[in-house]
């Protein structure tokens, strides 16, 4: 009799673990699908739809913000076999500066999780531009960065001083595959996670700073509005079919009132920033980097150019498809050398060519200066599907986190400046969604007619119509769904699936944010 009711005794304490257990489980996934400002919600228009909008002056404002991480403050390591990733179990080594047992490692994002820096080639930044008219203040941040999710920017936006009375910060990421993991993601090991809070809270600290200084920075202001071609020959690479190519580089300057004197240059063009490919171990800007030091600078001979003063600001475009120069043989401005391995003399001769056109067009008979330099805004939160491997990390917390009942909260806004309108996408958007192209082609997981159509820049209404990839968050790749293709047999011919899916929420978002923006767009268009 003991032991009959001892067993079932010891069976209902298991039991009552078991369960004990799940409830805390099933808690615990509960409160990370919560997620941090979860209330908060993105619902504007300045000036509002039908209201009046007075014209003004121009007001234009400036700052950057190194964010290059102290790499004094972090543990030294040694590459046994040279391969760039910190590998202990293959003899890498690491000294341990803080003498806490541990590797305090700078990780690097993309191409692999356990990629680690050794030192700085070059400088990051947190670059502003803010902009005043008409009663309107809006500033765009653009961040040597991989990528940050939406919360993060919330944040930034909340620590922001009110009193300085600005109505939207847009932020968006270079993608800048050669500086510190901002998502989580590639920071070591997926199931031994390290990720840098501390340099996170920095950056975030940093954002904060730039958006308040360019305000305080305003001074009355002209544009100049310009647009080239650049390649793709040359410049970029579409690695996956169907070739769409968003080969523009589109060009704004602002320069000091009735004179010359260049406040800020801003481009916007779509290439991965990955030139030094993953072999690289010293953080950098990469072509970026040079790009912007040579519009303010200069360009030696041969065949150089003057430099435009001020402080030059890039924007991301379109990369998804994938946009790259991996592939890309790059020619040196010298009309003899040509690169075409992973390297910074590719990524400089990069960035000059693009410099030289940037100068060029905004110097040229074709650029043009806007009587109207009216200042609007729009912005909209979105709900995507969430879905795959980013999906369940969204539900759990570990990567964008929040959870909406199968959806994951994101934002698409719209910026006028006179003739200059600018659509800001929150992720990687295939080129073809903008510019027209989208195809079903047979094998795709999702027959039938394409989705994401009318082309995105064909229902904007600028004579310069910018896109900013990676904005206000980092959803991954937005494929059109009709493009869509995990199972066999696959698209095009191929044997095995196109690289993209992977990297993406789902197939379902394009349509979302494909819909969603040219909603905004309308809205903003009525009201203005």
């Amino acid at each position: 009799m003991f032991s009959f009711f001892g067993r079932h005794k010891i069976l209902a304490s298991v039991l009552g673990s078991i369960l004990v257990a799940v409830v805390l489980a099933v808690a615990f996934v509960g409160y990370r699908t919560i997620g941090p400002y979860r209330s908060y919600r993105a619902d504007m228009m300045k000036p509002a739809p039908k209201e009046a909008a007075q014209g003004s002056a121009l007001e234009v404002g400036v700052a950057r913000r190194d964010i290059t991480p102290f790499m004094e403050n972090y543990d030294t390591w040694v590459d046994a076999d040279g391969n760039g990733r910190f590998e202990p179990e293959k003899g890498d080594t690491y000294t341990d500066k803080n003498g806490n047992g541990t590797f305090d490692l700078v990780w690097m994002a993309g191409f692999s999780n356990n990629r680690a820096a050794k030192g700085v080639h070059d400088q990051l930044w947190a670059r502003a531009l803010a902009v005043r008219s008409n009663g309107v203040t809006v500033v765009m941040v653009s961040l040597d960065s991989i990528g940050v999710f939406h919360e993060k920017f919330i944040k930034v936006r909340k620590m922001i001083d009110p009193s300085l009375g600005i109505d939207q910060v847009v932020f968006s990421c270079l993608h800048n595959h050669e500086a510190p993991d901002t998502m989580g993601i590639w920071s070591y090991s997926p199931f031994r996670p390290r990720f840098d809070h501390k340099y996170m809270e920095f950056v975030e600290g940093a954002c904060k700073e730039v958006v308040e200084e360019a305000v305080k920075n305003l001074k009355p202001a002209d544009t100049i509005l310009a647009q080239v071609t650049a390649g793709p020959d040359g410049y970029v690479d579409d690695s996956r079919k169907p070739v769409v190519y968003d080969n523009a580089v589109r060009c704004a300057r602002f320069v000091k009132k009735g004179t010359d004197d260049t406040i800020c240059t801003m481009v916007e063009w779509g290439n991965h920033t990955e030139t030094l490919g993953g072999g690289n171990s010293l953080l950098t800007s990469d072509f970026a980097g040079y790009w912007r030091d040579a519009v303010e600078n200069g360009v030696p001979e041969p065949n150089g150019v003057k430099g435009l003063g001020g402080m030059c600001i890039y924007f991301q475009g379109l990369v998804g498809g994938l946009m790259t120069q991996l592939h890309t043989t790059v020619p040196s401005r010298n009309g003899k050398d040509t690169f075409r391995e992973a390297s910074f003399e590719k990524a400089q001769a990069l960035g000059e060519n693009l410099a030289i056109l940037t100068v060029n067009a905004l110097r040229g008979d074709k650029a043009w200066r806007p009587s109207d330099n009216r200042v609007g805004v729009a912005a909209q939160t979105v709900f995507i599907p969430a879905s795959g491997l980013m999906g369940t990390g969204m539900m759990l917390g570990l990567v964008h986190p929040g959870w909406y009942w199968g959806k994951g909260k994101t934002e698409i806004d719209v910026v006028r400046i006179g003739d200059l309108e600018i659509l800001a996408i929150p992720g990687e958007l295939y080129p073809e969604i903008a510019e027209g192209g989208v195809e079903s082609p047979d094998g795709a997981d999702y027959p039938g007619p394409p989705i994401e159509a009318p082309p995105l820049r064909s229902m904007m209404n600028g004579k310069l119509n910018m896109m900013f990839g990676l904005a206000n968050d980092e959803i991954g790749y937005i494929i059109p769904k009709t493009q869509w293709d995990t199972k066999a047999p696959y698209a095009y011919g191929f044997s095995k699936p196109q690289y993209g899916e992977e990297n993406s929420v789902g197939p379902n978002v394009a349509p979302v944010i494909h819909r969603e923006a040219l909603a905004l767009l309308r809205r903003f268009h009525d009201g203005a």
